[in-house]
């Protein structure tokens, strides 16, 4: 599965209201924060709507076995 990480690594003061929503949803709230998320059309959509706030680092996680 792949997974996203995101930092919000600009302020969203003076950001239009549903850009600063859609901070909230992926669980960004302060300055520096950071969420690891599944890689879903959803959050690829959000992504691009606060690409201008946010760094993305994309990771293809390897398939762990469970014993």
């Amino acid at each position: 599965m792949t997974k996203v990480k995101v930092k919000l690594t600009k302020s969203p003061i003076n950001q239009q209201s549903d850009q600063k929503k859609t901070l909230r949803a992926l669980g960004l709230r302060k300055m520096g924060d950071e969420r690891e998320h599944d890689y879903s059309r959803s959050i690829r959509g959000m992504l691009l709507k606060v690409r201008h706030l946010v760094t993305t680092d994309i990771r293809e996680q390897e398939n762990e076995e469970k014993e």
